[in-house]
């Protein structure tokens, strides 16, 4: 089947899903977009069972023709996080710092290695022989939240606005802190051999630092070029080229692109709104990612429902993916409440805030790109369908129930 032809399915089943979506279920949509993927693909897997195997065997081709991880590590996620985030205050982010810093970074690795401990032993337990490295693998992949769910969650729960950047700011920052864990574990899994520290800190700075910096760079020349002309049509072309030649550029010199676009996102959003855009041309510009934004949202939550297809669960499986969700969920509320716990001495919080972060910490296709990322193997056929019943509950469940958690717009958190 031709490119073309993929796409063109995607898409029209993602028209037929939104208007179903907004015509009779009503949920936000990118929760709507999965519910109704989760039930066509449960649909299609129960004809195989009574006999109609060869619809269940098309479907399954044709997910099995598109390369989650690729799609979406190396062509959806560059436009996802520069459309999250320009439109994210600085000021706003500049007042969080802390809180964020710390939830994206020692956060996400103290996360890594209780989720990593504590799935060795539970597996164990329930009989899985998992090597510890590919558990602490799972845990670097499991443990930062995704800010594409999270961003479209925050879209309908009317959150105070210091919350939403604490959640949005953190969502931003930790997928990069997470994958650079993720490819120094899955390099010493691949190797079998220990990377020394060294290793690890030139591996940091390459993807993390070396990300801000060609961030900076990307969305400096980007707003010289923006300051330097005024046409909504040109300037929109730029941007494009900025998110597209950026993050294909990063890929190639081994930095960071997720946090290279959200640098370059945050400039543009900020000091190139501001400084180098015509009224015209913010409103073209904000109305074209907002467009961006909301189709391959759609399509991506299409994809993640749809994966369902070509997975394999099995009892005991089934049964470790639902004891894991409430162990991640621990983790996931450990490694909010200590910083937060900590960071009280020298400002307040209201004592919602932990249940909030804690809860509204949605994981999502980033954590099933990265599993999908792992080699063909006993340990990738455990950790994907864990990992995937993990997304499904955080953005059904968590996604729909983050709002009676979180307090009116006038009270501040």
């Amino acid at each position: 089947m031709t490119i073309f032809n993929i796409v063109a399915i995607l898409i029209t089943l993602s028209a037929v899903f939104s208007y179903i979506n907004h015509r009779f279920v009503k949920l936000p949509t990118s929760i709507g977009l999965m519910l109704i993927s989760l039930c066509l693909s449960m649909a299609l897997l129960g004809l195989g069972k009574l006999g109609f195997a060869d619809i269940q065997q098309q479907a399954q081709l044709l997910i099995g023709e598109v390369d989650f991880n690729v799609t979406l590590m190396h062509g959806m996620l560059s436009f996802l996080l520069f459309a999250g985030a320009l439109h994210v205050n600085l000021n706003d982010l500049a007042r969080q710092k802390w809180v964020i810093a710390m939830l994206a970074t020692v956060g996400v690795i103290a996360s890594t290695f209780i989720i990593g401990l504590s799935s060795w032993w539970l597996l164990k337990l329930l009989g899985f022989e998992l090597p510890f490295i590919y558990c602490l693998l799972f845990g670097a992949l499991i443990s930062p939240t995704d800010p594409i769910a999270v961003l479209g969650m925050l879209k309908t729960a009317n959150a105070p606005k210091s919350l939403e950047t604490k959640i949005a700011g953190e969502s931003l920052f930790n997928d990069g802190v997470g994958v650079v864990v993720f490819i120094v574990l899955l390099n010493i899994a691949s190797s079998g051999h220990g990377v020394d520290a060294g290793h690890i800190a030139l591996l940091f700075m390459e993807e993390a630092v070396g990300g801000v910096v060609f961030g900076l760079v990307l969305g400096g020349t980007a707003f010289w070029m923006l300051r330097s002309v005024d046409d909504y049509q040109v300037e929109i072309l730029i941007t494009l080229a900025l998110v597209m030649g950026g993050y294909a550029l990063a890929l190639a010199i081994h930095t960071s692109g997720p946090i290279a676009m959200v640098v370059a996102g945050l400039l543009i959003g900020n000091h190139g709104r501001l400084l180098a855009m015509s009224n015209e041309t913010r409103e073209h510009i904000d109305t074209f990612w907002m467009l961006i934004d909301e189709v391959l949202n759609t399509v991506l939550f299409v994809l993640i429902g749809l994966e369902l297809l070509i997975l394999s669960y099995t009892g005991p499986v089934f049964v470790a993916s639902l004891l894991m969700i409430p162990l991640v969920l621990l983790a996931r509320f450990v490694c909010v409440s200590v910083p937060i716990k900590i960071m009280q001495l020298r400002r307040e919080f209201t004592p919602k805030v932990i249940r909030i972060l804690t809860w509204g910490g949605l994981r999502g296709g980033i954590s099933v790109a990265l599993a999908l990322s792992i080699p063909q193997g006993p340990q990738r056929d455990l950790i994907l369908p864990i990992t995937y019943a993990i997304v499904v509950f955080s953005i059904l469940i968590q996604g729909t129930t983050i709002s009676k958690l979180i307090p009116s717009e006038n009270q501040e958190v």
